[in-house]
């Protein structure tokens, strides 16, 4: 046998393995599945898949330092890996490393992004990446409210003291003081509201919600009628329902679709800005 044979045999018992851990996997016999994914690793330490299979085993088991050693290593060989992110973004998370989770879920959300999206776990990835937005939107709201209280408590007193200060004017003068300190109060309060406003929970603009899911987009896509839908939700009406679009009736497929990259970026930038808008029920 040539080397070549060899190395095919060596593949073909290694996919072997990988078949019988899927088929472990679904019994939920995960250890005997981390072991027939461990045996195709050591036969083929380059295919990305055994990493990332092994990985989601580890993940049912709560094992999440094993998670990020093998998304890691998944991560090494193929950068694209859309599950190495997602499941490293968790295992971070897990750690309560909030940033460079949120990054790795956002990694995995870009990639999959225009991937087949039957195979591509984008509500999932979502939720998840929502979730720790929001967390993150929390502290620092938390962070930002007490700032401002403080600001707002110390002008406050700022203000008092001037006009204590402007008490020792002569008779005349003391209703007008009196009146331009309740006025600057007023204004001092109004300013403040204008700095909180960003934090204050609201409605999401309708043009940046899907009209069926009535949910900010996520993956919007825009129809040659012009609607904008969101991308999985399109593509199950166009699979299970028909092939038009689903407000203007118009005969539609699938090749039609194109990402609607304006909304998705006025979607990202009122987040950016309103991070209690990533909250999902």
């Amino acid at each position: 046998m040539g080397p070549g044979l060899a190395l095919n045999a060596v593949a073909r018992q290694a996919e072997q393995l990988r078949k019988d851990g899927n088929n472990y996997f679904k019994k939920d016999r995960f250890g005997a599945a981390i072991d027939a994914y461990t045996e195709a690793i050591t036969l083929c330490p380059n295919v990305p898949v055994y990493w990332t299979n092994r990985a989601i085993c580890h993940r049912r088991r709560n094992d999440w330092l094993k998670v990020e050693e093998d998304c890691r290593r998944a991560i090494q060989i193929d950068y694209s890996s859309v599950k190495a992110h997602y499941m490293l973004g968790l295992a971070l998370l897990q750690k309560q490393e909030l940033d460079e989770g949120v990054k790795e879920l956002q990694k995995a959300m870009d990639l999959g992004r225009g991937a087949n999206p039957k195979g591509y776990m984008v509500d999932e990835i979502w939720q998840e990446l929502a979730k720790a937005k929001y967390l993150q939107w929390e502290h620092a709201s938390t962070k930002r409210s007490w700032e401002l209280q403080s600001l707002k408590e110390a002008c406050e007193t700022a203000l008092r003291e001037k006009h204590f200060l402007d008490d020792s004017q002569p008779e005349g003068f003391l209703d007008e003081a009196s009146i331009s300190h309740m006025k600057q109060l007023e204004a001092l309060g109004q300013v403040f509201r204008k700095a909180g406003e960003a934090d204050i929970p609201g409605e999401v603009p309708d043009y940046l919600c899907c009209k069926i899911t009535l949910d900010i987009f996520r993956d919007p896509v825009i129809t040659p009628s012009g609607v904008t839908y969101e991308r999985a939700v399109i593509l199950d009406h166009l699979q299970k329902v028909g092939k038009f679009d689903p407000i203007t009736r118009e005969p539609l497929d699938i090749s039609q679709l194109v990402p609607n990259l304006a909304i998705k970026e006025a979607v990202q930038a009122y987040l950016d800005k309103h991070g209690w808008a990533y909250k999902t029920d």
